[in-house]
């Protein structure tokens, strides 16, 4: 298997530390950003009176500026190619069609009241701007559980599989035993003082649940044996497990993963799926969206714009003109339309690139809670399907849907490339190699590989290919065109939905002080 973006940050953190990983996640767009304050929008009431601006998409951008931009007074219109909103952020239920660019089409057979986040799956609790509109829109939502102790873990197919909570105990307890020694060796005594070598070897004991020995011999934390039958018994602590599994690469990135704020424990879903959100905009704004119209060409002109699109109702060409345009399409794909950009802004457009992805989602019993007591969070496995996300909605219920197979980075357009089959088949192999005999219980299995989703084609923007200069050039918009999205560097978080609605807002900030200031300079020349 290739080296994974999630191998990748793991082997730069064994290297260069905690500033090397921040800055590798800074280059991917991935955080943190719990820094960061939504740029607050004070658009005076009235400003747009008179001026129309069109947006094209209709994704978490599109919807976020068509909604702001109408409560300021503008003349908003929406182009959306697809037959629905939301973009990526797309849940699927029972009877929902998934149509490949290729020509590969699926549906979706889930029982009713059951449904996959294809795209978006989980809010971070620092995405203050979605957050809170949520709260304006009353969108409910529920805490996702992303971490669960006892999920597995199994980073070396040799061996079994051990759980989430004994990978993070048992690295503790032999980390602060090997400290522990090198302190009681004098191996530190140089860098401090005695009272604080002490204060260490109690702090260390404490930490790692050491013996009186300073030794770690298990934990309870990592999870107990069986119970003796008489009263009074207290569980037995599991064996732990040796220090050279736990030195796995492919083990450090579960070890971490909630270490970053992006993925906090504390995240959360709105209930009955994440298009929640994307509805309540749209009841907000629906006169304002046209649906399957496909944009062909887009014309500057010196008093506005004009965009040419395909109305796969009607089946005519149209066009339609503004004062101004937003463009919240996925960069690659604006690249390929019929513009009068400026050469710099083509290259730019020209130099992005989509990344790859492909989730894997099966209907089944919920074994995992039964049998596992594993509500929420994530299993991961040294396997092209790599791991398994466990749902946190309607739990102590039948059936769930389980994601067995989420693949990103090197070897995801490959995977998406396979057939059907193949892919039910290597999610179907994960789950049984983390719960054997159970991957006789999935049934009605669906994969959405977003390379090759139309209108998309693909998850998010490779940031790290993405020059820093090309970036901020689009990010300062081009005569009456403006850009948005989340794969824009204004948006500060990288590929999140988060990103797409603080690049809006970016956007819209830009366009109102530039309105403001034309209305100030044509009342000054009428005075």
């Amino acid at each position: 298997m290739g080296l994974t973006r999630r191998e990748a940050l793991s082997s730069i953190a064994a290297v260069g530390g905690e500033k090397a990983v921040k800055d590798a996640l800074a280059v991917l767009g991935l955080g943190p950003s719990s820094h960061r304050r939504p740029q607050p929008l004070q658009l005076q009431e009235g400003l747009g009176q008179g001026t129309r601006v069109l947006v094209l998409g209709a994704g978490i951008a599109g919807l976020v500026t068509a909604l702001e931009l109408g409560r300021a007074g503008f003349d908003v219109q929406v182009l959306e190619a697809r037959d629905r909103v939301g973009g990526r952020t797309w849940t699927l239920r029972q009877g929902d069609r998934v149509a490949y660019t290729n020509g590969r089409t699926q549906t979706v057979a889930f029982d009713p009241g059951l449904y996959f986040n294809a795209g978006p799956a989980r809010i971070p609790s620092q995405h203050r701007t979605l957050l809170d509109y949520c709260s304006e829109l009353g969108v409910p939502l529920e805490v996702l559980v992303n971490s669960s102790h006892g999920a597995q873990v199994r980073p070396d197919l040799r061996q079994p599989a051990f759980t989430v909570g004994q990978a993070i105990n048992d690295a503790r307890g032999h980390v602060s035993g090997l400290l522990a020694k090198a302190v009681q060796r004098d191996a530190l005594d140089d860098v401090l003082s005695g009272e604080e070598r002490t204060r260490l070897l109690g702090f260390l004991q404490v930490y790692g649940d050491l013996s009186q020995e300073l030794a770690f011999e298990g934990t309870l934390r990592s999870g107990h044996l069986e119970s003796l039958a008489h009263p009074g018994a207290l569980p037995a602590s599991r064996a732990p497990l040796g220090l050279d599994r736990l030195l796995h690469p492919e083990l450090w990135g579960a070890l971490l993963h909630t270490e970053f704020p992006e993925f906090s424990a504390t995240m959360f879903q709105p209930v009955g799926g994440m298009d929640r959100i994307t509805d309540a905009f749209y009841q907000r704004v629906r006169d304002h969206v046209q649906l399957g119209a496909v944009v062909r060409q887009i014309r500057q002109r010196d008093d506005g714009v004009a965009v040419t699109y395909h109305d796969r109702g009607s089946g005519r060409e149209q066009v339609v003109r503004a004062d101004y345009l937003i463009s919240t399409l996925p960069l690659p794909l604006l690249a390929r339309l019929d513009t009068d950009f400026s050469e710099p802004i083509k290259a730019a457009l020209h130099g992005t690139r989509n990344d790859q992805a492909t989730k894997v989602a099966w209907q089944s019993p919920r074994f995992w809670e039964t049998d596992y007591r594993t509500y929420g969070g994530l299993s991961w496995i040294d396997h092209p399907a790599r791991l398994l996300w466990y749902p946190s909605n309607d739990l102590n219920t039948r059936d769930g849907v389980l994601v067995a197979g989420y693949v990103t980075g090197e070897g995801a357009d490959a995977f998406g490339a396979t057939p059907f089959a193949e892919q039910y088949a290597a999610s179907k192999e994960a789950v049984e190699l983390l719960h054997p005999g159970n991957s006789k219980h999935l049934r009605n299995p669906l994969a959405v590989s977003w390379e090759q989703i139309p209108y998309s084609e693909g998850p998010w923007l490779q940031r790290e290919h993405f020059a820093a200069d090309a970036s901020a050039l689009l990010e300062a918009g081009h005569g009456r065109v403006y850009f948005a999205g989340d794969g824009l560097v204004q948006s500060g978080v990288g590929i999140w939905q988060e990103s797409a609605a603080n690049s809006a807002r970016h956007v819209i900030a830009q366009l109102a002080e530039r309105v403001t200031q034309q209305r100030q300079v044509a009342a000054l020349a009428a005075s």
